[in-house]
């Protein structure tokens, strides 16, 4: 088969690569496509990439057309999004159900073969069945939306509470949308892009708020009554919105970090004291997975996808490039704010 091959940094090639071969418990997939993540920037750009060569690619989708002998819940043609994460099963995280905290784990993409190729095996049960009314693009998002239903979860999520998303990504945009599912009283997107903005309010959120304006936040102490929000969502990882999440914090709210940080982040006391001061609970997200694995951020990611109820847009998706093309996809994120929303690379 042909896969985008990453030989070390910055040298991507397109070339024949070994068809995997199934095990008793696994399924070959014909991929469609696959979204570039930003975890997979800096193993091509950087190269940090555990080893070399390597397939990368974790956030794909496409179709069955092996299955193993004890396979029973699959079968050639059905569509399938992959759940990247395999964990060890027998350590103590893995036995409390904390998959993502595994320490022995191994991850399709990054540790094994991905789906930056023309085909992957997968374990039965990380490949996630989705209905014919889910696009194979669709089925590329899987990932990005269960790493934003998992931080709701963490934090004990309810309904009925005004909700800030903090970051109008990807991440922040599923956020939104599944705070909103799920019942949140009024659903905030704060961003400095007005694109992403646009497209908050486009998929459901209540306001959004552009953080360049510099009476943002009397704006937004007035239409929360001076009482801040009941649940806030960090999702850019950036240290402006990690400070402002402890700013917006109502009393008694829950705070929950999934953007990734990339620089040291200092807080001074004031600001700091507002956890206490608040009383608010603040806690941490790490990938995407619950019991029984991969857990229903992945069930329900099938389900309200085939609903419509978890919308998906055209301006999600930046460009579209053949697989054979992947190299020029990676270049693009070498020019500072080029690349606005999800590259997609495309088995033809």
């Amino acid at each position: 088969m042909k896969a985008a091959v990453l030989h070390a940094k910055g040298d991507l090639r397109y070339e024949e690569y070994p068809t995997p071969v199934i095990g008793d418990n696994e399924v070959l997939v014909k991929v469609k496509v696959a979204g570039i993540c930003g975890s997979d920037i800096p193993r091509v750009n950087l190269g940090t990439a555990h080893f070399f060569p390597i397939v990368l690619g974790h956030e794909f989708s496409g179709e069955v057309v092996e299955v193993g002998k004890e396979v029973t819940t699959l079968k050639p043609g059905d569509r399938v999004s992959c759940a990247p994460l395999l964990p060890c099963m027998k350590c103590e995280d893995c036995q409390k159900g904390n998959y993502s905290l595994c320490r022995h784990y191994s991850f399709i993409g990054s540790r094994e073969q991905g789906g930056f190729a023309e085909y992957v095996k997968l374990p039965e049960k990380n490949a996630i069945k989705f209905s014919d009314n889910v696009s194979f693009e669709q089925g590329a998002f899987f990932e990005p939306s269960t790493v934003a239903l998992h931080g709701l979860r963490l934090a004990d999520y309810r309904g009925g509470e005004d909700v800030a998303i903090l970051g109008g990504g990807t991440i922040g945009i599923f956020t939104a949308q599944w705070a909103k599912i799920l019942g949140a009283k009024r659903v905030f997107v704060f961003d400095i892009v007005e694109e992403r903005l646009e497209l908050a309010k486009k998929l459901g959120a209540d306001v959004v708020i552009n953080t360049g304006d510099k009476d943002f936040r009397e704006k937004v102490m007035e239409m929360t009554g001076n009482r801040g929000f009941g649940f806030v969502y960090e999702t850019a990882g950036v240290e402006f919105t990690e400070k402002l999440a402890f700013e917006l914090a109502g009393n008694k709210s829950s705070v929950c970090f999934i953007g990734t940080p990339t620089r040291d982040l200092t807080f001074t006391p004031s600001l700091f004291e507002n956890m206490n001061r608040k009383e608010f609970r603040l806690t941490g997200s790490w990938m995407s997975y619950s019991a029984p694995f991969p857990g229903s951020e992945w069930s329900d990611t099938a389900y309200y996808f085939a609903t419509g109820q978890l919308k998906f847009d055209e301006s999600l998706i930046f460009k579209r490039l053949p697989m054979s093309r992947a190299a020029e996809g990676f270049e693009m994120y070498k020019t500072p704010g080029l690349v606005k929303g999800k590259i997609l690379l495309i088995n033809e």
